[in-house]
């Protein structure tokens, strides 16, 4: 068999199988080729920015939507992360291939740091606990003006690649490659644990599990890559300031994910793809550009309270009750183990 039939029986078989698939691969296949069709280069910043905001909304849904640690703080590991990489960068000389894993590293320092104090804490008071981490990094960074530049930040990092372009490709693979990562680790041995560490910690623990560690576990996996987005957002921006910390930007990891869909991965990046452009958009009415966002956010989540993209895969979708394989609606018997579906 050669190399295009097993290519074709693999997109027969595994990828247009579902309608889910067939979408994410189309939508792929358009973000590669995306580059051909933009009209001008803050077309492709909007699409670089919303490539980052994707890896940095999946990692809250890794951490508040899998393991059920709430957290309204999430902007302390984007933020540390560029604010990192740009004192590397401008103080040390350091490039950025070394500076974006260093604060990426350093961001996974401060989720080990906030998950131990946060470990006793559940609901509504881990949720205030971790909005006070950003709060208290802001203090600090205008406490020393000469370090951090205050609130004017600082400014004249290095480029990430010659071109914009280059930098949309950069994002792009790294988006993908991040996303991809998430998405094993919730499908994963250590995801079914974070799940049963959502739905009853006591359980878990009585079943031997290690609660604690998992949840360390959780933070430093959200801190990696909301740190990897912080940092290459600074390199992109060549430029970082206290806005990198401030609570909107933790707010909107929440609002882009519910509104995909929370505990899906797919979920949180659907919903930047979708209101991060159409944000930007807006700006052709900068009156009306907030109201007509919220209208929008709100009729989807009162008619589709599980997500948007969750709300649509379920119409196209029906879950298999023995092999809990997902098939297309309409069909008779599951693709996988052949159990009726009920038509």
């Amino acid at each position: 068999m050669t190399f295009l039939q097993r290519l074709r029986d693999f997109l027969r078989e595994e990828v247009f199988s579902l309608p889910s698939r067939a979408v994410v691969f189309l939508a792929c296949i358009f973000l590669l080729f995306l580059p051909l069709f933009a009209g001008n280069p803050y077309q492709l910043q909007v699409m670089v920015l919303t490539n980052l905001f994707a890896i940095y909304a999946a990692s809250w849904d890794l951490l508040s939507g899998y393991t059920g640690q709430v957290s309204f703080g999430h902007a302390l590991f984007f933020g540390v992360s560029a604010y990192s990489a740009a004192l590397l960068n401008l103080r040390l000389g350091w490039p950025c291939w070394l500076t974006i894993p260093a604060g990426a590293l350093v961001a996974v320092l401060t989720g080990l740091l906030v998950g131990v104090p946060c470990l006793r804490l559940r609901g509504p008071y881990l949720a205030l606990a971790t909005l006070a981490f950003p709060i208290i990094l802001t203090g600090i960074v205008f406490a020393f003006p000469e370090t951090t530049g205050g609130e004017f930040g600082l400014s004249g990092l290095s480029r990430l690649t010659p071109s914009r372009v280059y930098d949309y490709y950069l994002s792009l693979f790294l988006m993908m490659g991040c996303v991809f990562l998430m998405w094993k680790i919730a499908n994963s041995k250590i995801g079914i644990i974070l799940h049963s560490i959502r739905e009853d910690e006591i359980a878990s623990r009585a079943c031997g599990i290690n609660t604690s560690r998992y949840k360390l576990l959780a933070f430093s996996l959200s801190g990696f890559f909301a740190g990897l987005a912080g940092s290459v957002f600074a390199h992109f921006m060549r430029a970082v300031g206290p806005l990198t910390l401030d609570t909107s930007i933790s707010f909107q990891a929440v609002i882009w994910t519910v509104f995909g869909g929370i505990t899906s991965i797919y979920g949180a990046v659907g919903g930047v793809y979708i209101l991060y452009p159409l944000l930007e958009f807006f700006r052709l009415a900068p009156q009306l550009r907030l109201l007509s966002f919220a209208v929008i956010v709100i009729v989807v989540l009162f008619f589709m309270p599980e997500g948007l993209l969750r709300w649509v895969r379920d119409r196209v979708e029906v879950e298999c009750p023995r092999c809990k394989k997902r098939n297309t609606s309409g069909r008779r018997s599951c693709r996988v183990c052949g159990a009726p579906l009920g038509g």
